[in-house]
């Protein structure tokens, strides 16, 4: 079983590293993680998409995020579903309708182990 519409994150792909920097915002759940990673530090929400990678089925579209100074310069590397665009972005719904799929094909990889 697939998850990932290979041709489709490939398009995808393609559009959002021509639109680089995209500003996002990040999911609470994402927000805790980071936090804890980086040692209970205060984490914003905001950040900027400065590179992409598609790690196949497993990791899907990878997004290297950077916040500038407030965490000291580190960057964080997260998949794309756990982040939030601008909904005027010309790119926001492909986006959406990505993560939608590529969540609904988790699941059912998960029920059908």
């Amino acid at each position: 079983m697939t998850i990932d519409n290979p041709a489709h994150a490939e398009r995808l792909l393609t559009k959002l590293r021509a639109s680089l920097p995209i500003p996002a915002t990040m999911t609470s759940e994402l927000m805790a993680v980071l936090r804890k990673q980086s040692g209970g530090g205060d984490v914003p929400t905001r950040c900027q998409v400065t590179g992409l990678h598609y790690a196949g089925d497993e990791g899907g579209i990878v997004c290297k995020l950077e916040f500038g100074r407030e965490t000291g310069g580190q960057d964080f590397f997260v998949s794309l579903t756990h982040l939030r665009f601008d909904g005027r972005s010309g790119l926001t719904r492909e986006i959406i309708a990505y993560q939608k799929h590529r969540t609904k094909q988790l699941r059912r990889f998960e029920r059908s182990r």
